[in-house]
């Protein structure tokens, strides 16, 4: 066994919260997780169909142990409740659609009420959102956009930990050094216009019952929250973006690629599928789990110039 595998199985086991009603014997080793598409970027000179899901993300859990399912957009409810019973968890990616009107917004409510009912039922579901993912999330919750212009289009920033992160599911199994580097060193990478400030979260009744806010970031005029989990659901939502450290590489500030950066990738993403390893739901057969799988697509290159290295796309 490779000492990458090894060190994967044993971060795995040790973000497993202690106490976890899912122990070794119970845990999925072949997790499942579905990722949302999205309409395509305007002007997008690669497109090859109508929407897409940046490679980035599927490496990112890929890289964690996990296989993806891509869900794409205009189906049917009774396709997407197929598919919320046969995977394992959901994350919701970057990006830059109408968090509310827009068919990755309708996808992404569909799922997350799936889970809020599945979890509710002891379905133990776990859903992870990054930069729009966290955006649609506080939409999703809240049933309001409450989101606010900051100047964070393309820079890396350290964490503010507040003292609730430090007993949060998310960070407390993390390695000392790596919450000191996460705290001290510019390796978050931010790539966003909008942000969920503080004020505005402080002011939503329904978004602080539901969030534990655990990090927090300003632009130099607004306190805006950079990473948050609900109390009662495996859900989970980073405004920064883990995956671009070691996937993407676009020569932009902002971006980052040092060793602490790389590993803070790879913990968050170890710590979700661990998550995703706690739900046993699964493909009816080996035949419709293998049609499902994004192996079935092949990533298109959009060079290193591109926001994204390389694209799936869907029709």
């Amino acid at each position: 066994m490779s000492s990458l595998v090894v060190l994967a199985a044993s971060a795995a086991l040790l973000l497993i919260p202690a106490g976890s009603t899912a122990f070794a014997s119970q845990l999925n080793y072949r997790p499942v997780i579905g990722v949302p598409a999205q309409e395509n970027i305007p002007g997008d000179s690669h497109a090859q169909g109508f929407s897409y899901i940046a490679a980035s993300y599927v490496k990112y859990l890929e890289a964690a142990g996990a296989r993806v399912v891509p869900i794409r957009i205009n189906r049917t409810y009774e396709e997407y409740v197929k598919i919320f019973n046969s995977i394992n968890g959901l994350l919701l990616p970057g990006g830059d659609v109408d968090l509310q009107k827009s068919e990755f917004s309708r996808v992404s409510k569909i799922f997350y009420d799936l889970a809020i009912k599945a979890n509710d039922a002891l379905d133990y579901f776990p859903i992870w959102g990054t930069c729009q993912g966290f955006q649609q999330l506080t939409v999703l919750t809240s049933g309001k956009n409450l989101l606010t212009l900051t100047d964070t289009k393309a820079v890396a920033l350290p964490l503010a930990f507040v003292p609730a992160a430090q007993n949060s599911r998310l960070f407390k199994n993390f390695p000392k050094d790596l919450l000191q580097s996460l705290s001290e060193e510019n390796i978050t990478s931010n790539f966003h216009s909008w942000s969920l400030s503080v004020q505005n979260y402080s002011r939503n009744a329904k978004l602080k019952r539901f969030y534990k806010v655990l990090s927090t970031n300003t632009d130099g005029r607004r306190e805006f929250i950079s990473t948050m989990e609900a109390y009662r659901y495996p859900f989970y939502a980073v405004q920064w973006h883990p995956e671009k450290s070691p996937f993407e590489w676009i020569d932009k500030p902002g971006m980052t690629h040092t060793p602490s950066a790389i590993k803070a990738s790879f913990y968050t993403a170890i710590f979700f599928v661990s998550e995703a390893m706690k739900n046993q739901h699964q493909f009816p057969n080996i035949s419709e789990e293998e049609k499902a799988l994004i192996y079935n697509f092949a990533p298109v290159y959009k060079g290193l110039g591109s926001i994204f290295v390389q694209n799936y796309y869907f029709d």
